[in-house]
């Protein structure tokens, strides 16, 4: 049994090296980001010192967001930003929203609804709904800036004059938040945050918020940009057919060499982005696909680069901690079992460290942290079955309806 243990704490040990090694550097690319990279909370002192009265216009679309329209247009009545309005480009709508939306108004003037009934062939839904909100309203038409959100959405009452402040200040074309996720649900404690980090190893916020070497990125979940850029990258009809259109128009301010802003909420909005594990899923691989500019070989390499450090090698640096054990206080060999053992340790504490880093700048619950690795393995599933989708050419679905999606 001896020589068991022996090759045990070896293969530990090496293994447990490569997972120091990954996440050291993991955890010094996450500090210098969270160090970096703006929260919208810094906006909030700009506002404060220089009140910016530039017009808004929230353009809010919504397909059956019956469950969530209450709570976005709630959130948006208490903004404190003194010249906003909002238009709700209501989509193809089969439940209640429309009369949620109406009630929860209340009557505020600065609110107007866009029914839209029907999506033109080669257009992707949401694409189409924000377009025809901006296009059907006049609030959009003078507005200075425009802000896209989603209906499942909710805004602290600072963030659409702070956000303003920092675009301002910063003579920013474009600026978009990363959303402060809820983690209510199962899934969103243990899926969402590795789904998320691998989407950021994808498309790193220091690069996103560079001038020169751009790796555009953006949330389309909250994404501002100044009129006049907007309708210079020829607006959301450029990209009418985009599954992913917050990248596809992050692409095309980068294009334009125009600035932009890829900044943290730390809470000033919050998203609940899935309401259950099967759309959790199915949104995701929709994120992913068009992530990966729908090439299945590119998923599957993301599918093994989520799983090897994110749960493989974190068994092995347990095994390595047992197997030390197991050598330096039953077999007798203190040297090798000290040292598998103590590499072991040392990199588990760096694995957690890199996490609890991340998860602190998500608001994501520390207890979720030890869960790691099963969100790993299911989120490496999800990437796996993307690819495949890609392969069997099974269509898209996204806001009720299908889209066929050929790999590249």
């Amino acid at each position: 049994m001896v020589w068991i243990w022996v090759i045990a704490a070896y293969l530990g040990t090496g293994l447990s090296l490569a997972l120091l090694v990954y996440w050291s550097f993991g955890l010094g690319r996450i500090w210098i980001t969270s160090r970096r990279v703006p929260t919208a909370r810094a906006g909030v002192a700009m506002a404060a010192a220089s009140p910016p009265t530039e017009l808004v216009c929230v353009i809010v679309p919504a397909h059956n967001e019956a469950h969530a329209i209450s709570g976005v247009i709630a959130s948006l009545r208490l903004q404190d930003h003194s010249a906003m309005r909002v238009v709700l480009a209501l989509d193809r709508c089969t439940d209640a929203t429309a009369s949620i939306a109406n009630e929860a108004i209340g009557g505020d003037a600065r609110f107007q609804i866009v029914q839209i009934d029907r999506c033109p062939e080669g257009w992707a839904g949401k694409v189409h709904a924000v377009w025809s909100g901006v296009n059907l309203s006049s609030a959009a038409a003078e507005a200075e800036y425009l802000l896209f959100i989603d209906a499942d959405t909710e805004l602290d009452p600072r963030c659409v004059s702070a956000t303003t402040a920092m675009m301002r200040d910063g003579s920013l074309d474009m600026l978009s938040l990363l959303s402060t996720l809820t983690y209510e649900r199962w899934f969103e404690a243990l899926a969402q945050p590795a789904a998320s980090l691998e989407l950021l190893r994808q498309y790193p916020l220091m690069r996103a918020n560079r001038d020169e070497g751009r790796r555009p990125f953006a949330n389309g979940q909250f994404m501002m940009f100044r009129a006049e850029a907007y309708r210079e990258i020829e607006t959301h009809e450029s990209v009418k057919d985009e599954l992913l259109e917050d990248l596809a128009l992050a692409r095309r301010i980068a294009q334009a060499s125009m600035r932009a802003g890829v900044f943290i909420a730390d809470g000033m909005m919050q998203c609940r982005m899935y309401e259950s594990w099967s759309a959790f899923r199915k949104g995701w691989k929709r994120i992913y696909t068009e992530a990966a500019k729908r090439r299945s070989a590119k998923l599957r390499r993301a599918a093994f680069r989520v799983l090897f450090p994110g749960t493989i090698l974190p068994g092995f640096a347990v095994l390595s901690v047992v197997a030390g054990i197991m050598m330096a206080f039953v077999h007798g060999d203190r040297i090798l079992g000290l040292i598998a053992a103590g590499i072991g340790v040392a990199s588990i504490a760096v694995f957690l460290a890199a996490l609890a880093l991340a998860y602190r700048a998500g608001s994501v619950p520390w207890w979720a942290i030890p869960t790691y690795p099963v969100g790993a393995w299911l989120t490496s599933r999800i990437l796996a079955e993307a690819a495949r989708d890609l392969d069997r050419g099974r269509p898209t679905e996204w806001g009720g309806m299908k889209y066929a999606r050929t790999r590249q």
